[in-house]
């Protein structure tokens, strides 16, 4: 049975588009250019996890599958420090007041994500169930 590499390198490239709203000035960034390799001037290693399981398919059945890459501070020059799959992780960074850009998911990284799940399995589910009734209670006495 052959391994299965729970890790790709992506390169890619940050672009900037001034914007003009309500008469102030803002610098919009994204990416650019992404792809397998380290050829670009960024490159950061996605890693998958188990734990993340649920996340990625959420990610890959909710329309168009997207990248996250957390950028430094938010209001700052970006500086991609990560990549993730998982909008779980990326809701943490920008609750984090990280900087969060998204791409599209690449169709060879949306193939490979799901030959993780599928060699992995799903998720388990999430819900706890009582092993009886009343278990997990403190139970009433009277005196």
């Amino acid at each position: 049975m052959a391994s299965f590499n729970s890790r790709r390198t992506l390169s890619f490239d940050l672009t900037s588009e001034t914007l003009q709203i309500k008469g102030f000035r803002s610098t919009r960034w994204r990416i650019a250019d992404l792809s397998p390799g380290d050829a670009g001037p960024w490159v950061l290693d996605l890693q998958l996890f188990l734990t993340e399981r649920a996340a990625y398919r959420f990610n890959l059945t909710g329309g168009v599958p997207r990248l996250f890459v957390r950028c430094g501070q938010s209001g700052v020059i970006p500086k991609p420090s990560a990549i993730t799959a998982s909008q779980d992780v990326a809701a943490a960074w920008l609750d984090g007041e990280h900087q969060v850009l998204e791409v599209d998911m690449p169709l060879a990284i949306q193939v490979w994500l799901e030959s993780y799940l599928v060699r992995h399995g799903e998720a388990p589910e999430e819900g706890r169930k009582k092993k009886r009734k009343g278990a997990g209670r403190a139970r009433e006495q009277s005196l």
